[in-house]
């Protein structure tokens, strides 16, 4: 694979919303695609001494987000694509790193705030519904959903393998992954080619 080729996926959705989950396999699908692949996980970033130092204002969250693109960029560099879970809540700042990454594709894990609740394995969600948690995306701060992501998925009707499928296919159909097209319906063709057309990829 060599470095030009190599590209970014930035997952982001409120807390709790599958995107770890979703990185984790999706890595596994573009491995076994071939190309070299490391997953960014906001959450443990933040435990180690490159994130630990950072609090959750605005700005702190603008740094902890954007030293996840400096990684990305990084491994991209080197020829490896570079998977991102990260709430990153600001629409601004994603904005501005899609302009610096270049070649990105940002999935939309919509998941809705009621299931990030109930499905929430730290229970995060219900120490800042108590108010115990400050600054809490969903909660006390806001987050601001994209407006035209490349891939849209929503945890609560999709399994795991669906969203992942969903993915691969958009890398597929814009270039970033090899293709089998025959493994796909050509109804599961006209949805991705309607995505795109809506996206303003393709005429």
């Amino acid at each position: 694979m060599s470095t030009s080729s190599a590209f970014t996926v930035w997952m982001t959705g409120l807390p709790a919303s599958g995107k770890r989950t979703l990185a984790t396999e999706l890595a596994i699908a573009v491995a076994q695609k071939g190309l070299p692949v490391e997953v960014i996980d906001s959450g443990k970033l933040r435990r180690t001494p490159l994130g630990a130092t950072l609090g959750f204002s605005r700005g702190e969250r603008d740094q902890n987000v954007r030293r996840h693109a400096f990684a990305a960029q990084l491994l991209v560099r080197n020829g490896v694509v570079a998977i991102v879970s990260a709430v990153s809540p600001y629409r601004s700042t994603r904005n501005e790193i899609r302009k610096e990454l270049g070649q990105f594709v940002e999935v939309y894990v919509s998941t809705p705030k009621a299931t990030c609740v109930d499905r929430d394995p730290r229970g995060d969600w219900a120490r800042a519904l108590k108010g115990e948690i400050r600054n809490f995306t969903g909660v006390d701060d806001p987050y601001e959903a994209p407006e035209n992501p490349e891939v849209q998925v929503d945890m609560a009707q999709l399994s795991v393998d669906e969203a992942v499928d969903q993915i691969v296919g958009i890398l597929c159909t814009l270039g970033h992954l090899p293709d089998n097209t025959q493994e796909r319906s050509s109804e599961d063709q006209e949805l991705l080619s309607q995505k795109l057309r809506d996206l303003g990829y393709v005429e």
